[in-house]
């Protein structure tokens, strides 16, 4: 169809134009019968908002995506755009993608009555069917709809009155296109108002002009729901006029929420030659945003993106490369403690209620993935609360014994942050019966993952409360509980106090 450039040629070849929605509608239904994947790379929502959002487009509506940040609203619009057909035919030099069986602007329509069949045509591919517009306070009528250019009034010698002295909007210059307005209560509700036409009759008004614009456009709204009373609101009579309302959400389990990480994150070639990510690393990662969602100091009414997790996990790649450049060592793999360099993928991302704000972004981030350590470990090994109410019975039930009683002896593990992978190997040997219990519950793990493991155990019995954990000056020091409370009352003269988050867990 390419080759044909006059509306003559499109006559004869049998073509039939569409409304944008039945066109949606019709490449939708063959992709379902086809068994394609409509939206690919959208995950977990395959029960959920991807059959709301189907529903919607087989009946020819306008959405409204109404979800926090990061829930992929903008990403799901922006692939409706893969429904679309490759190529449609529009009038040449038309500033609003005129079709050329139905023309609607001043210009088309004198340049169809005036050359016939001779008007030539263009080929206008899909990607560029697509228009989008963040809602922001300032937005005026005149950037989506129009006004009157007084320069081509002057330019072409017209008067006012004169319709060909409008200058289109950015929604007139997206007919028979999809078209986004992304947080659409941050609209002034006067500006709202001015949605009203379009939607419900498919025309425009632009300064009192008695002009008839039936567009063609698929519109794709998206909101955050708590945004009715933070910020502003839709006004009923707009949000009456959006056919379809679909409620997105974050990844309901780990497993989602991992493959979407990995799928999202950039990792460059030479990271993915020199680092390796655990699957556990990669889980404590993923449980951070997970408490971070349930965290009585995080603003649950901001929410928590998945551009957490995404970030988490570029730095954590990034921190364990740099310690394996500074150290000279050609590939290592990211430990635990590495994740103390994610603690800004976590403070930029997350907003606090004012209980998180006393306790300070860097402490709450602290916290979170102390938390994530805590709820993970109970999936590798035995659950600690249930050894510590086992008091009566004989010391084999508790298979941290040997490790607890190591520290209780006074000794001390002190991992610094910049350690090499062989000597943080070695200095995890010293610690009675870590070693054994990682055999003992993961026989098939080689002495990197063993290793790794072990370091998890410290971190895990720290989370727990068996042994005392603090961060300080470039290295996590772990020592025996009590010994830390006695010298830190020392320390302090005596005095009763909390301790710090950060210090111990």
């Amino acid at each position: 169809m390419l080759h044909i450039t006059t509306l003559g040629e499109l006559k004869k070849s049998g073509y039939q134009s569409r409304s944008i929605k039945e066109e949606v509608r019709q490449n939708l239904i063959a992709k379902l019968r086809s068994n394609e994947n409509v939206f690919n790379g959208i995950l977990g929502y395959e029960d959920s908002v991807i059959p709301d959002v189907e529903r919607a487009l087989l009946s020819r509506h306008n959405i409204l995506f109404l979800g926090l940040r990061g829930q992929a609203k903008t990403r799901m619009a922006r692939l409706m755009t893969e429904l679309l057909d490759e190529y449609i035919p529009v009038v040449a030099g038309s500033e609003l993608n005129d079709d050329p069986f139905n023309p609607i602007s001043h210009y088309a329509i004198d340049k169809v009555a005036t050359e016939g069949d001779d008007t030539l045509i263009e080929w206008v591919h899909r990607s560029k069917r697509y228009g989008e517009k963040l809602a922001t306070p300032d937005v005026s009528v005149a950037d989506l709809i129009g006004d009157i250019d007084p320069i081509k009034a002057a330019n072409l010698k017209l008067n006012f009155a004169d319709e060909r002295v409008i200058h289109y909007g950015i929604i007139p210059r997206s007919n028979r296109c999809i078209f986004v307005i992304n947080e659409i209560p941050d609209l002034q509700a006067r500006i709202q108002v001015s949605l009203f036409n379009i939607l419900e009759e498919g025309d425009v008004q632009i300064r009192g002009f008695k002009l008839r614009l039936p567009l063609d456009i698929l519109f794709v709204f998206t909101a955050n729901p708590e945004d009715y009373t933070n910020r502003g609101s839709i006004v009923t009579p707009l949000k009456d006029r959006i056919e379809s309302q679909i409620l997105t959400h974050y990844p309901k389990t780990i497993e989602t929420g991992l493959a979407i990480t990995e799928q999202e994150a950039q990792i460059h070639p030479q990271q993915q030659k020199s680092v390796e990510m655990s699957d556990l690393i990669k889980r404590l990662i993923e449980q951070v945003a997970f408490e971070a969602r349930s965290s009585e100091l995080v603003d649950k009414k901001s929410g928590v993106s998945a551009r957490l997790t995404i970030s988490a996990y570029e730095n954590a790649v990034s921190t364990a490369e740099l310690r394996a450049i500074t150290n000279k060592e050609k590939d290592t793999q990211v430990w635990v403690n590495d994740l103390i360099g994610v603690i800004p993928s976590i403070t930029g991302k997350i907003e606090l209620v004012y209980e998180g704000e006393q306790e300070g972004p860097y402490q709450v981030a602290f916290n979170l993935l102390n938390k994530a350590i805590r709820t993970q470990f109970i999936q590798y090994f035995p659950n600690p609360d249930q050894m510590k109410k086992r008091r009566g019975e004989p010391a084999t039930d508790n298979p941290y014994k040997a490790i607890t009683g190591w520290f209780d002896k006074g000794n001390t593990m002190s991992l610094l942050m910049n350690l090499k992978d062989t000597e943080k190997i070695q200095l995890l040997y010293k610690v009675d019966g870590l070693y054994a219990l990682v055999k003992k519950y993961f026989k098939g793990a080689n002495e990197k993952q063993a290793a790794l493991l072990m370091e998890f155990v410290l971190h895990g019995l720290a989370s727990f409360s068996l042994i005392s954990k603090q961060v300080v000056e470039g290295r996590v020091e772990f020592k025996d509980l009590m010994g830390s409370i006695i010298n830190l009352n020392t320390s302090r003269g005596g005095e009763e106090d909390d301790f710090d988050g950060e210090d111990f867990t």
